[in-house]
């Protein structure tokens, strides 16, 4: 179980958007990170964050469940980045923002790196979901790099994101 919980890094999305969040240099000598940030975007219809690790597009692979609160479901994808979860857009409620939570456990390790995801949409209309999502990135490189990019559109005015690295006592 872990101990403590040490900011590494923080960015909040200024006026005009931002096209990607990047933490870099991520230094090594944590045991775990922690990834939680809240999203809006700039466009209208369905967008999602796509993750990936050391500037990396290739061996990603991850399954979710998704649920509305009107229909569930199962999804699966080989593809060059890790599905985190869907954005607020533009057209729903103003002011309010997506949730995510990544964990990344054992990110500096010499094995291949898996990843946790809880994500939640915010829109008090029927357009709300949540997702459960495993990924892997098939590379034992240690993760030193991660961007989170828009799968279209761009990250809204106060986005924010912080990661935390965990260690054990």
């Amino acid at each position: 179980m872990p101990d403590t919980f040490i900011k590494i890094a923080s960015v909040t999305v200024g006026s005009g958007g931002a096209s990607s969040i990047d933490f870099t240099s991520i230094p090594s000598t944590y045991t775990d990170l922690q990834l939680v940030f809240t999203a809006r975007n700039t466009g209208s219809s369905n967008v999602f964050t796509q993750m990936t690790f050391n500037g990396n597009t290739s061996s990603y692979s991850y399954r979710g469940l998704y649920g509305s609160g009107s229909a569930a479901s199962s999804f699966s994808a080989s593809a060059a980045f890790i599905y985190v979860g869907d954005m607020d857009l533009s057209t729903y409620t103003a002011n309010t923002f997506s949730s995510e939570s990544v964990y990344i456990p054992n990110y500096a390790g010499s094995n291949n790196k898996s990843v946790s995801i809880d994500s939640v949409n915010e829109n008090n209309a029927t357009a709300a979901a949540a997702y459960l999502t495993a990924g892997l990135w098939s590379n034992t490189a240690a993760i030193n790099r991660i961007t989170l990019t828009p799968g279209g559109g761009n990250y809204a005015q106060y986005s924010t994101a912080v990661l935390y690295g965990i260690k054990n006592s």
